[in-house]
């Protein structure tokens, strides 16, 4: 029999690349681009939409290169993002008429304030899993409308789409003919009502925002449209938002499971099944990956803005070290920090805090301070923001995780991986591919291209690594006190 290979798009906050998977979901060819960065004003993050879609197809033709498999091979594509980033594009000429606006993107404070004036936090949590915050893409496509000359207009008379990047690679890879999204990537928007699971009318009308232009949401494993490529037509048959995916990669279709992605942000999802668990602790109720034929499953979920971002600040700000690489030997190599803590709420603070006025510290400095125990706190607190999370979904659910599933960049760091273990005494396990996020896209096509089943996706799942617990309970309750207190003196309103 021939062999069968899906390919993954992954288009990430800093990256855009497109891996090759082969029937037994393993990496046979991988390509990426840098993305470009573009802080107009203090707070914006922009990414420029046609980059995205240059470096797409780029890195997509790049795979098939230098793979040598032929494209007849390719039984499908999956796609999966960044959540929350937000682009509007012309319906006629397919061109955007401004920057995608980044999820990390927190200039929409003041839509978010009059949101929460007219009473909608209660409204908006019910039914759409969120929370009131610039994070999330309805306020930055309310923006876009209210601050680009003659969008609303436009918008108005049915000239504009609105998507987050799966639905805008979507778009330009088809040639214009789909306009669609799916079920995760809905949920990310403040718009959708994951209840009764279609685009809530409600919120629209509060933000202005015309419901043509919103695109069609379906399930993550469902056709999505043919790219077209020298002549070839591959069908686009997985779709899910990055963290979605990652979870899905992990095995994490079963209620239950518990993984944590270490990217830009950090982000824990636990898969709750088919009951939508509201949160009282400050964590946002959003969907799993959806499957044809069975009940939407959702997710407890714990964002962390900056996570693997702060040690990019460490290399390309401070000039603290070369590459990421160098902070685990470091963090190895010096001494046990004493009442030191790196709070880097450069985007404010996530989940469970929600306070995005909040600006990133350090606490406890002395004459003894070098940039070996900056760089030590910069990597803890990693793993102590994932214990504030995981605190959180463990009341909401009142049930104890018993492991946690990792993945992303900062998770081959094996500083951090024991100390995350300690922080929370539970196992870490740590796959051997560690490319779950496109495993989850590859997982979703392949189900529906036929590839494989559901029965056997975690078979292909190797552990490379089990962290366990060995800190001392004394130590462990300490540190995480001093942590707390760090916390509440970055709060915004802290006095």
């Amino acid at each position: 029999m021939a062999k069968k290979y899906i390919i993954a798009f992954d288009q990430g906050t800093t990256s855009t690349r497109t891996i090759l998977f082969d029937e037994h979901a393993k990496v046979v060819a991988i390509s990426q681009k840098e993305l470009t960065q573009h802080h107009p004003e203090s707070g914006w993050v922009e990414h420029d939409p046609m980059e995205i879609f240059r470096d797409q197809q780029a890195t997509f033709r790049e795979v098939l290169k230098t793979s040598g498999i032929s494209i007849e091979a390719i039984t499908g594509i999956g796609i999966t993002n960044q959540r929350e980033t937000t682009v509007v594009w012309n319906k006629k000429t397919g061109e955007p008429i401004y920057n995608a606006i980044v999820w990390l993107d927190n200039r929409t404070h003041e839509i978010c304030d009059r949101l929460k004036k007219k009473g909608l936090q209660t409204y908006i949590a019910e039914n759409t899993g969120l929370v009131i915050d610039s994070y999330f893409s309805g306020t930055k496509l309310a923006w876009i409308l209210d601050h680009v000359k003659g969008a609303r207009e436009k918008a108005e008379k049915g000239e504009l789409l609105f998507g987050t990047i799966d639905s805008w690679l979507i778009y330009k890879f088809t040639k214009g003919k789909q306009h669609v999204t799916d079920h995760t990537n809905a949920s990310r928007t403040l718009l959708y009502n994951i209840k009764e699971l279609q685009w809530d009318g409600r919120i629209l009308d509060v933000l202005k925002i015309p419901k043509g232009m919103l695109p069609l949401v379906q399930t993550s494993s469902s056709y999505f449209g043919d790219v077209d490529i020298d002549g070839h037509r591959i069908p686009i048959l997985g779709v899910a938002g990055d963290q979605q995916a990652a979870l899905f990669g992990q095995g994490g279709f079963t209620p239950g499971i518990a993984k944590n992605t270490y990217g830009t942000g950090c982000f824990m999802l636990l898969n709750t099944g088919t009951e939508a668990v509201s949160s009282k602790n400050g964590l946002l109720t959003t969907i799993a990956c959806s499957l044809p034929d069975t009940e939407i499953q959702y997710a407890l979920e714990g964002s962390i803005f900056i996570g693997g971002a702060s040690i990019q600040w460490l290399r390309d700000n401070l000039l603290l070290i070369k590459n990421a690489s160098e902070t685990e030997s470091i963090c190895e190599e010096t001494q046990e920090l004493k009442d030191l803590y790196v709070v880097p709420a450069f985007a404010g603070l996530g989940a469970p805090y929600w306070d995005s006025e909040a600006k990133g510290a350090m606490y406890g400095l002395t004459l003894d301070t070098g940039k070996n125990e900056i760089i030590k706190a910069t990597v803890e607190a990693l793993a102590l923001q994932t214990k504030d999370v995981l605190n959180a979904m463990q009341q909401d659910c009142n049930k104890k995780v018993q492991q946690l599933q990792v993945d992303g960049g900062a998770s081959a760091n094996n500083y951090l991986m024991q100390f995350q273990a300690d922080m929370l005494n539970v196992p870490v396990e740590r796959p051997k591919m560690l490319e779950v996020t496109a495993l989850g896209a590859a997982f979703l096509a392949g189900l529906h291209a036929g590839v494989w089943e559901l029965s056997e996706l975690n078979k292909s799942r190797e552990i490379e690594r089990l962290f366990q617990p060995i800190m001392d309970n004394l130590v462990r309750e300490e540190k995480y006190k001093g942590w707390l207190t760090a916390i509440e003196r970055t709060k915004s309103n802290h006095e």
